[in-house]
């Protein structure tokens, strides 16, 4: 009787451990986006071999066709069809700037998320994939070119973006693209139209896309003492045609432009979301992360929206796209908003002026940097788990973060180290980000309290 009941007691701990161990006890909320994101065309080749996956995405398709979102998402089978593919590997999927397929990956990006978001977002969320790299070693290199540390009285007399240029002629494949597109944005096509601003466009997409960043930053941005290495440095990327024009354009004119445009639009999204001004942060950049604002700001000249230095001016760091908000009507307000995200921007002036000195934040990235503004679900309302009730956040955790930052200074012994731990409440954890997902949650933790609440039967009848 004894070995009887030994033998059960063991069997119902074992099948329970188990239910608890397995996936299945996840709820629905917790294991939505927990796969790890893949790129947008090997995201379409997953949803083409399955049979539900594809036809809902050529539904999704066909409604956004002509039509606006409200009107998509007032018929049925388009918001069935866009519910099932927000379970999908479509819905997290991103792309990287550069790709081979990059236009064919964005496409299939926003075919997805049009239909997500109200299409008249400020921010929009950033279709490529976050950088978690740091500039340090090109940081380091620009201080060695641009005589950080050597004699100061040298250093001052340097032309630096002079001297980034004779860099770029001793590379082959600089030299090369950049020489292209100095050719084309400087030829005349006649008395009335002096370049042909679309070949020049692509030309410079070319050259910042190809060229490694070690060159194209330090032409892009390097310190000036002084007015002529200043109009070098804002001559870069050939304004008279690739950037200036005739009349200055309405600033939101100019935004709703670049949007209809795939690239264009990308490119913008990830600048908002990698420059965006961060006043939590000790640089004022998204996770401190300097080198992908730079690539961002970068990734925007070649289209409507090329931002440039707006004078030559070696003191002062002022950029911006040529347009201004004259004529905005109601939407001034708005205007200035976006071109402040130029021309007043703390993260962008940072992180130029610190890639010209050299000098980086001494602090690794704890993770990758999402952009704020998120698309939002559109799905039906989830079922609370046992033990939550309806006024319980379903995405709401605590997690404690303690990081050691190292500030900024000349001499890295003399710098302070500054500890900060600190607990917040994080809610709606965004799709594609690091989760923290709990064993024990919902029903299992009912299950849990039910085995220790009949443990100590079953030891009563077991001693009997």
């Amino acid at each position: 009787m004894i070995l009887a009941n030994a033998f059960c007691l063991f069997f119902f701990l074992d099948e329970t451990l188990r239910s608890l161990a397995s996936p299945s006890s996840l709820q629905g909320s917790e294991l939505h986006g927990w796969r790890p994101p893949v790129d947008c065309v090997r995201a379409n080749e997953l949803c083409a071999a399955e049979s539900n996956c594809s036809s809902r995405y050529r539904t999704l398709r066909q409604c956004l066709a002509g039509r606006d979102r409200n009107t998509m998402l007032a018929n049925k089978e388009c918001q069935a069809a866009l519910e099932v593919l927000q379970e999908s590997p479509l819905y997290d999927c991103r792309c990287k700037r550069g790709m081979k397929k990059e236009l064919q990956c964005l496409q299939i990006y926003w075919s997805i998320h049009l239909g997500l978001t109200e299409g008249g977002e400020f921010y929009e969320a950033s279709p490529y994939e976050p950088v978690t790299s740091r500039l340090s070693d090109i940081f380091r290199l620009a201080s060695i070119f641009s005589g950080t540390g050597a004699d100061p009285v040298v250093s001052a007399k340097s032309n630096h973006c002079l001297d980034a240029a004779k860099a770029c002629n001793l590379n082959d494949n600089c030299k090369k693209l950049r020489s292209s597109y100095i050719s084309i944005c400087n030829r005349e096509i006649s008395s009335t139209e002096r370049c042909n601003r679309r070949k020049c466009h692509k030309a410079l997409r070319q050259f910042f896309d190809r060229v490694p960043s070690e060159y194209t930053y330090r032409m892009l941005f390097c310190s000036c003492q002084d007015q002529a290495c200043a109009e070098r440095r804002r001559q870069t990327i050939l304004p008279s045609c690739s950037y200036e024009d005739k009349e200055k354009p309405n600033c939101l004119d100019l935004r709703t432009l670049c949007r209809i445009d795939h690239l264009c639009r990308s490119r913008l999204a990830d600048f908002h979301a990698n420059c965006r001004a961060s006043y939590r942060t000790l640089t004022s950049c998204p996770a401190d992360n300097y080198q992908a604002c730079l690539g961002s700001y970068a990734g925007m000249i070649g289209f409507d929206m090329t931002p440039n230095y707006v004078d030559s001016s070696p003191t002062g760091i002022v950029v911006s796209p040529w347009c201004n908000c004259r004529g905005s009507g109601n939407q001034e307000e708005e205007c200035e908003k976006f071109l402040r995200d130029f021309t007043e921007n703390p993260c962008l002036r940072n992180a130029i002026q610190a890639f010209g000195n050299g000098t980086d934040v001494n602090m690794s990235p704890k993770g990758p940097s999402f952009p704020a503004t998120q698309a939002p679900r559109v799905e039906k309302t989830p079922s609370l788990p046992d033990d939550l009730s309806d006024s319980t956040s379903l995405g709401t955790s605590v997690i404690t973060t303690c990081t050691s930052i190292q500030e900024q200074g000349l001499k890295a012994n003399n710098s302070k180290e500054l500890s900060m731990c600190f607990t917040e409440l994080t809610t709606n954890i965004s799709p594609g980000s690091k989760k923290v997902i709990k064993l024990y949650s919902g029903s299992s933790r009912a299950r849990l309290s039910a085995v220790l609440t009949a443990l100590p039967l079953l030891m009563l009848t077991l001693a009997l």
